[in-house]
């Protein structure tokens, strides 16, 4: 496989808003690895491929001849590798989202036929209940992981905290509010920061994803409240977050995670 091959194509493309969008990505004519929940894999299009309506100039100009790519955690189950599902945010003034926003059905990109990452589930006891806290895109990871293991949850509690700015903008909210309602591991605890922009009035919680955790909602909806010894807290998204989450989480009792120092917090951050 040539190292500048378009060798993928886009099966699906969704629209979630004009800024968010969900695209499943099938490989053309090879297959897809193994990989687990929560790795991620990279995408690429060529300088020349055009740029979505209403994307800011680049500055400076990538280099004509080499792809442009990036890194995106994978959205869809590891169990059917048909396809790799990948839930992407408008950076207007980015080199890849743009065009990756302006990439229609049938159309080709490139797809990086290694698969990493170590933001996954395999050194979180199997016991032990998770909390998914995210803010924006950063939930990809956890619709990986839920679409992966929901169905054999076990006695294990999941709690999925997902902060956004406006409700449109909470992601998988339909398949989120499902799984909730059929499996009795998960609960979904959306927030957003801005409810005052809603075109109705927002019944749910306001403020920042953060609050959920200072206000002990997972204590509610879990009967309990999560300690470092029967919980393992995942955190993706916006920096800001993860260090105020992490500084909460410190006071505890969790330990951020490391090889050398083994803990109770795993960290992605997005940027």
């Amino acid at each position: 496989m040539a190292q500048n091959e378009l060798n993928a194509v886009v099966q699906e493309r969704i629209e979630v808003t004009p800024g968010l969008i969900v695209i499943r990505v099938a490989p053309d004519g090879w297959r897809l690895p193994e990989f687990a929940p929560g790795q991620f894999a990279v995408l690429g299009l060529p300088p020349e491929a055009p740029r979505c309506e209403g994307a800011e100039e680049e500055d400076p100009e990538p280099k004509t001849g080499k792809l442009i790519r990036r890194a995106y955690s994978i959205a869809s189950s590891s169990v059917s590798r048909e396809y790799l599902e990948f839930y992407i945010t408008l950076v207007r003034s980015g080199g890849l989202t743009p065009r990756l926003f302006a990439l229609e059905t049938g159309e080709k990109l490139w797809l990086g036929p290694k698969i990493t990452g170590k933001f996954t589930l395999d050194q979180a006891p199997a016991e032990a209940n998770l909390a998914l806290v995210a803010t924006g895109t950063g939930l990809a990871p956890y619709m990986s992981m839920l679409r992966t293991i929901l169905h054999d949850a076990g006695d294990r509690q999941i709690a999925v905290l997902l902060g956004a700015r406006h409700s449109w903008e909470l992601g998988y909210q339909s398949e989120l509010i499902t799984m909730s309602r059929l499996s009795p591991a998960l609960s979904y605890l959306p927030i957003i920061s801005r409810p005052a922009e809603e075109p109705l009035p927002w019944g749910g919680s306001a403020g920042y994803v953060q609050d959920l955790w200072r206000g002990r909602e997972i204590d509610r909806v879990w009967g309990r409240p999560p300690t470092p010894d029967s919980t393992r807290v995942f955190l993706c998204g916006n920096p800001g977050m993860i260090d105020d989450m992490v500084e909460l989480l410190a006071a505890e009792g969790f330990r951020e995670h490391s090889r050398k120092e083994p803990g109770e917090i795993f960290v992605e951050r997005y940027w």
